[in-house]
């Protein structure tokens, strides 16, 4: 036993740097992360520094689980930097090094006993391919190979053998919607615990998953993924300490994209043997993971048909603007969807338009303006809406998260308006966020039990929140810049031996059918 280990059995104390880095990187996104966007938050708790990250004891968050497992313990937390941004195109350099290099620079400084770090695991930024796995060879240079880090990831993790190889353990969501965010630093705090007590590293095992996986395929609310994570957790026993499936971001471009298996155990056999059978799980089920989409006018057909008799919303996710995932929320094709079908007690959220946000609050409350409405993205068969529309509702864009994810946590839009036009509300924010709360309605003045049609700027995490409340929820694939399909990527850099849908071709396939 090594001289640290000795120091946790005399003692049973402490000290811990802790610190957290976040972002989910769609390297096919209009809009990239810049050091402004993790000051912000969009969505995540906005940047905080020292001691402030002790804030985030009950957000429902990786690093608050964390937290309230030391505090219990009675340890001492050294806490760094907190930062987490929306999904975008890559985190500029910029920001990266000014976020990493604070972590860095603090663990330079010494004088703590093991490291804790909240990450996402599907970084790429302007200038790495695999963020969190030179975060993690920085820190490893400066605290060597004895020190006990743990890591937690986010589902949507691009698992990196380097990050494997690097951090003693790495355990990831289970839920999505994410719901067990702090579950998962909790998790890993055991972990961290099991590490001390093994004395040294654990026994791991990994395997790559051969083909991507749809977004909107990973919901843990419904099969297939629901029973894989019921396997999953079966065969946590005895001598398996940690199991952990990320299935991935499918719209990062580079090499080591896609789904991962990993565990810990306190014996070889154990470990191999439990990724192996959810292995053989997964594979055996993969057709299972395919998605069927609506288009943009089968979805408001479907939605004003069932909506006539329906008592509660019917919601249609717009996936593919999701800025969850990289989407800048401000296209326009299932607006003009909604309009083209004459939809009626439709509202839309929330449409990122600053300039159409100010407009509306320069005009007031009861106001007709004529506004090109969103439509920003560049993505081909989307445009800015062009029309007039009325102010119904104006606000500051304050509100707090009621949902399950993110629960008690402010949020901030900026100024937000309701505008209408026809059948159909619009919820205008000045700051791009995700619709996994109804306060992001509610703060445009739109209460959403009251609509017959929601349409959600989101892929799956909506489904948290809005689930009660549906009497059904459509995906739709209107265009927007997150391909549902990552088929539908024009991939470069993915590993050609990858299939790039559930029983699809590899990418080499692709190509050669396309030469």
């Amino acid at each position: 036993m090594n001289d640290i280990n000795r120091r946790f059995e005399r003692t049973h104390i402490m000290k811990i740097l802790i610190a957290g880095f976040q972002h989910e990187t769609n390297t096919f996104a209009p809009t990239k992360a810049s050091y402004q966007s993790f000051i912000q938050g969009e969505g995540f708790p906005p940047m905080a520094h020292g001691a402030d990250v002790l804030a985030l004891r009950d957000v429902n968050v990786p690093i608050g689980g964390f937290i309230q497992w030391a505090e219990g313990q009675g340890h001492e937390l050294l806490p760094v930097i907190w930062a987490g941004a929306s999904a975008s195109a890559h985190v500029t350099r910029d920001a990266y090094e000014r976020i990493a290099g604070a972590i860095v620079d603090r663990v330079r400084a010494g004088g703590f006993d093991a490291i804790y770090l909240d990450l996402h695991g599907a970084m790429v930024t302007e200038h790495l391919d695999d963020g969190e796995g030179e975060l993690l060879a920085r820190v490893r240079r400066i605290v060597g190979d004895e020190m006990p880090l743990v890591v937690s990831l986010d589902l949507h993790a691009n698992v990196t053998a380097r990050m494997v190889e690097l951090a003693d353990a790495l355990v990831a969501y289970r839920t999505y919607p994410h719901v067990d965010m702090a579950a998962t630093g909790l998790r890993a705090a055991h972990l961290l615990e099991q590490r001390i007590a093994h004395g040294g590293p654990l026994r791991r095992a990994m395997r790559r998953v051969p083909f991507l996986i749809p977004v909107n395929g990973m919901c843990t609310l419904v099969e297939p993924a629901r029973g894989m994570y019921e396997t999953l957790e079966a065969l946590e026993k005895d001598a398996v300490m940690s199991l952990s499936f990320a299935p991935g971001f499918p719209a990062s471009d580079f090499d080591e994209c896609g789904p991962v298996l990993w565990g810990y155990a306190s014996d070889q056999h154990a470990a191999d043997n439990a990724v192996d059978a959810l292995y053989t799980k997964l594979v055996n089920d993969e057709a299972r993971w395919a998605v069927p989409f609506l288009s943009p006018d089968e979805a408001a057909r479907e939605a004003i048909d069932a909506s006539r008799a329906a008592t509660k919303p019917v919601i249609i996710a717009d996936t593919q603007d999701n800025p969850g995932v990289g989407g800048d929320s401000n296209t326009m094709g299932m607006v003009r969807a909604l309009l083209r079908h004459h939809a009626c007690d439709a509202a839309v959220g929330v449409i990122w338009d600053e300039r159409a946000a100010q407009a509306a609050h320069c005009a007031g409350v009861g106001a007709r303006i004529r506004l090109a409405l969103g439509g920003g993205s560049n993505v081909p068969g989307d445009a800015p809406l062009e029309g007039e529309f009325e102010v119904e509702y104006l606000s500051d864009g304050r509100f707090r998260f009621d949902g399950p994810m993110l629960n008690g946590m402010s949020g901030e839009l900026g100024p937000t308006a309701c505008l209408r036009i026809e059948g159909v509300r619009i919820a205008v924010s000045s700051v791009k966020m995700q619709v996994f709360d109804r306060n992001l309605f509610r703060v445009a003045g739109i209460e959403p039990e009251r609509m017959k049609i929601l349409v959600n700027k989101s892929s799956v995490h909506f489904r948290a929140d809005f689930e009660p409340i549906a009497e059904r929820i459509l995906v739709a694939k209107a265009p927007g810049p997150m391909a549902a399909d990552p088929a539908d990527l024009p991939w470069r850099n993915l590993a050609a031996h990858m299939r790039v849908r559930p029983m699809g071709p590899t990418l080499a396939a692709l190509r050669a059918s396309a030469a």
